[in-house]
């Protein structure tokens, strides 16, 4: 599968759109579109590739990756996937835009199809692994593409770093100790895209990562 990364604004998002080049369905991960340019950007994408949007997929719910679920509902109608574990997150949309100041109107989300550990996704002929790693938020998954070596981390391992564990239903002890479990025995050449900042790999991080050592 193919992967494109738009970068956003909302905290430096990185928002993934992952796409099967045979069939053209495509998946929109970590939707952080809060500007009508940005939501316009996702869609002239799609369209211009001539693409399908079969699934909304949130990597965890908080506000950041989560911000333009609405808007490619309302366009696509393409349900919203993402872990049990943070409904609670989703229900409180508004009030993650109230806490963090952002004076948006944001629709809380309350109907998604639920994900668990092992899950795999078909995105045309393409899958992603559903890897449940707890600790930044109660329902973090990550989201592995075997086939083409790839793992979309959310907010749970970035270059050089991991993710916060000070947000309510955080544990660094679980977070840490998921990352070295479920992500560290991955292939060390799988690349990582994260939720905010530059791509790494497993091996990398396995290597050099502070927190992990």
């Amino acid at each position: 599968m193919k992967i494109t990364i738009f970068q956003l604004s909302l905290f430096g998002i990185n928002t993934y759109l992952v796409s099967d080049t045979v069939t053209g369905d495509c998946a929109v991960i970590d939707p952080g579109m809060i500007t009508p340019q940005e939501e316009q950007a996702i869609s002239n994408f799609i369209e211009t590739n001539r693409l399908h949007l079969t699934h909304i997929i949130n990597t965890h719910l908080h506000i950041d990756h989560a911000a333009g679920i609405a808007y490619l509902q309302r366009k696509y109608g393409a349900p919203v996937y993402a872990h049990p574990d943070d409904a609670i997150l989703g229900e409180r949309i508004d009030a993650q835009a109230q806490m963090f100041g952002i004076g948006e109107k944001l629709e809380n989300v309350t109907d998604t199809i639920p994900l668990k550990d092992g899950d795999v996704i078909h995105i045309g002929q393409g899958t992603l692994e559903v890897i449940h790693v707890p600790g930044h938020s109660p329902g973090s998954i990550a989201l592995y593409d075997q086939e083409d070596g790839f793992l979309i981390a959310g907010d749970i391992l970035f270059a050089g770093s991991v993710g916060r564990t000070d947000l309510p239903g955080g544990s660094h002890d679980q977070l840490i100790g998921g990352i070295k479990s479920r992500l560290l025995p991955l292939p060390s050449d799988t690349v990582v895209y994260p939720g905010h900042g530059p791509a790494t790999t497993i091996g990398h991080e396995a290597k050099y990562n502070p927190f992990l050592r």
